[in-house]
């Protein structure tokens, strides 16, 4: 709600299927390629519907649907081709953002103190390193705090903190430590699934610290957003 929130003040239409459901990431990590494989065909038709930017605020199912479709259609040349076509209009949220809006300030305010962990997939599979962040620092009222270590895993990596439960906790345990030293009483992320791995840690150490989606600040506060 907080991305249609967020598009809406911008002037554009959003439109959300009732027909989509998950995008198939995690069958694919999980190496269930043909249960991938079926959801990808469900969630391309589905998008396939409109010609409008598809705009997705998670760098997995980003990353899945722009880059790992073309691995797992390699063999069908129909559902490639449909596939290709959907990824070139998908962006994810932050991405659709800066890049193709030219927005870096929304009109948001906080007085909450901000610091942004780099989401893996976001970062490394899509490349985006710095959209999140001007969007983070266009925030008005806010008070940025640095994040030692802010490209690091969190340790969640999907079902490699089901298989590797003690090298996940490890990896938590010390990006945990980075986030209270930051003196943040926010940590802002663009994927749900490390927030809530993050967010789980925090609760069970007793910190008040939060972790949210990078839309959900976006949202707080806004009025008429500027575009330039």
């Amino acid at each position: 709600m907080s991305v249609v929130t967020v598009l809406e003040r911008l002037g554009l239409t959003v439109e959300c299927p009732l027909a989509q459901t998950c995008c198939g990431q995690p069958a694919f990590n999980a190496g269930a390629l043909d249960d991938a494989r079926a959801l990808g065909r469900h969630t391309i038709d589905v998008l396939s519907r409109s010609d409008a930017p598809v705009v997705i605020p998670s760098g997995s199912c980003g990353d899945m649907v722009i880059h790992q479709y073309n691995a797992i259609f390699a063999d069908e040349p129909e559902s490639l081709a449909r596939a290709k076509a959907v990824a070139e209009r998908t962006y994810e949220f932050s991405e659709f953002l800066v890049d193709v809006m030219g927005v870096t300030e929304v009109a948001a305010s906080t007085t909450a103190k901000l610091a942004y962990h780099a989401c893996c997939h976001g970062l490394r599979g899509l490349n985006l390193a710095e959209q999140p962040r001007a969007l983070v620092a266009g925030v008005r009222g806010a008070t940025l705090c640095p994040l030692a270590e802010d490209d690091v895993c969190c340790g969640f990596g999907g079902l490699f903190a089901v298989k590797m439960p003690d090298i996940s906790s490890a990896m938590l345990a010390r990006k945990l430590d980075k986030i209270q030293e930051s003196g943040a009483d926010t940590v802002v992320v663009t994927d749900v699934s490390c927030g809530m791995h993050m967010a789980g840690g925090l609760h069970r150490r007793g910190s008040p610290i939060r972790v949210r989606h990078l839309a959900d600040v976006l949202a707080e506060s806004a009025s008429t957003p500027t575009t330039a």
